[in-house]
Order: structure tokens, then C-alpha cells, then sequence
């Protein structure tokens, strides 16, 4: 199922469930949030290209992201995964700008990955019983200014900006990212990245067993896994597509201010 946030006609956000081939998907109205209540069709139905799509998912308190979790073809395992928080702050949807400051001394860069929407408290949880606290799936771009790291060793300063974790364009429950999901990217048509979900250091499971170890995960909290190599710096002007296989696509015009 494809659960999508949006608004249509000037209404407030809401919730529904997206259907049909691409290119003649509509979207069927529900009432409430999806991560709390029941889903109950309300009887009203739009087209995809009536509406404008939003962030699936405001997390309720945080993004965590890893670093270093796909394998180089060839390298073997040769840095061991990094662990940061970005803030809810930072999330942003299709078609919303990235926002680059004028004042930028860095580069910022793009990062196609798989993120994992959780569906309900979690702490301490077995690997084993990961796949419980999971809603689903979406696509991320994890946009960061790239600081030399005795500047910014825990990724606040590059990471954390507004607008710099798009998420969209839905969240996907029936997937299977053992499957060996492909995780591409492109600017301006151009290609970029190209992985699999094959190639996680940390697969899913792990991530969200490792992470409410240390906190306590909320409802609508955001899990990315990573990203492939090919990560490359974007400027204003450009757009960029990440893709996750099963999922879709997510796209964003990158400018200054």
C-alpha cells in the first residue's frame, strides 16, 4: 500500500492511499493519520497530478542517519557505518526546494537513499522483531554541506539545515529491502548514483534494532540507511531525482538564498 500526505483544493493536509499504474494513479482520501488511527476511506478521490504531494511523514521528534553503510564494490567493509541526528526541522517534499544559504563555505551534496518510517514506540528491540515497528518506506535525499570534520564532527552544522532531508513522494508498505532494492540518483538527467539495497553494511532490521538501543524511537520517526558511492556536490539552478526501486521517485529544484 502507498500512503501519500497532500493537498488538493486549498484543503488542509491530509492522508490517502495512492493506486493505479503510473501515470493514472489517483489517490483515495482517508481520514486521520495513518500512523495513529484505523485508515477509513472518506469517499473522495483525486488524480495525482491534481494535487501537490508532501512530506509523507513529519518525524514526531527526529531523522536518524548512518554513514558508511554500503559496500564499495571491491572494498569490502573498510569504514565502519557513522551515526548522526538531523532534526524534523529538515524535512521537507516533492518538489520543494533545497535551500542553499548565500553564505555557504562549503559544498553541499546529495545522497539517493532507502529511509525507514517507524511505525510505533520502540526501545531495545531485537533484530528479530524489527520488521513490528515498521510503517514502511520512502525515498530520501540526505542533502549536506560537506565541513571538513575537526569543524563539524557530529554533522549538526551540514546536516541539520531546513530543507536538507527531502522525503517522498510516499511511504511504501509492502517492500522488501532484502531484496537487493536499486537506490539511484540523477541531476538534470545526469546519473549519479547506482547501488542496492544488497549492499548495506547495516541492513534494515539492524539499523532499527541498533538505534532504539540508544533511544527511544517515536511514531513517524525516520530511519536512513545510507547511500551509495556517487554522491556528488549540487548547485543552484539543478534538480535533483532519487529513486528507490518499489517506491518511486522524489525530486527537487535546488536554489539560493
Amino acid at each position: 500500500m502507498r500512503i501519500a500526505r497532500f493537498t488538493a483544493e486549498d484543503q488542509d493536509p491530509q492522508y490517502g492511499v495512492v493506486q493505479g499504474e503510473e501515470g493514472e494513479e489517483v489517490i483515495h482520501a482517508v481520514g486521520g493519520d495513518p500512523l495513529y488511527t484505523e485508515i477509513t476511506p472518506t469517499g473522495r478521490t483525486y488524480k495525482l497530478e491534481d494535487v501537490r504531494l508532501l512530506a509523507p511523514v513529519i518525524p514526531r521528534s527526529k531523522v536518524i542517519g548512518v554513514a558508511y553503510n554500503y559496500r564499495s564494490p571491491g572494498a569490502g567493509d573498510s569504514q565502519a557505518p557513522i551515526w548522526f541526528i538531523k532534526p524534523n526541522t529538515s524535512v521537507c517534499g516533492p518538489f520543494d526546494p533545497i535551500v542553499l544559504t548565500a553564505d555557504a563555505a562549503h559544498p553541499a551534496f546529495h545522497e539517493a537513499e532507502l529511509a525507514v518510517v517507524v511505525s510505533r514506540l520502540a526501545k531495545g528491540v531485537p533484530v528479530a522483531d524489527a520488521a513490528r515497528f515498521i510503517l514502511g518506506y520512502t525515498v530520501a535525499n540526505d542533502v549536506g554541506y560537506r565541513y571538513p570534520a575537526a569543524e563539524d564532527p557530529r554533522g549538526f552544522f551540514g546536516k541539520g539545515r531546513d530543507t536538507f532531508t527531502p522525503l517522498g513522494p510516499w511511504i511504501e508498505t509492502d517492500l522488501d529491502p532484502a531484496a537487493g532494492l536499486s537506490v539511484s540518483s540523477w541531476i538534470d538527467g545526469e546519473s549519479h548514483q547506482h547501488g542496492t539495497t544488497a549492499d548495506l553494511v547495516l541492513g534494515v532490521a539492524e539499523l532499527l534494532a541498533i538505534a532504539s538501543q540508544v533511544t527511544t524511537l517515536l511514531p513517524g520517526d525516520v530511519i536512513l540507511t545510507g547511500t551509495p558511492a556517487g554522491a556528488c556536490a549540487i548547485e543552484p539552478g539543478q534538480r535533483v531525482t532519487c529513486e528507490v526501486e518499489g517506491i518511486g521517485t522524489l525530486t527537487n529544484p535546488v536554489v539560493r538564498r
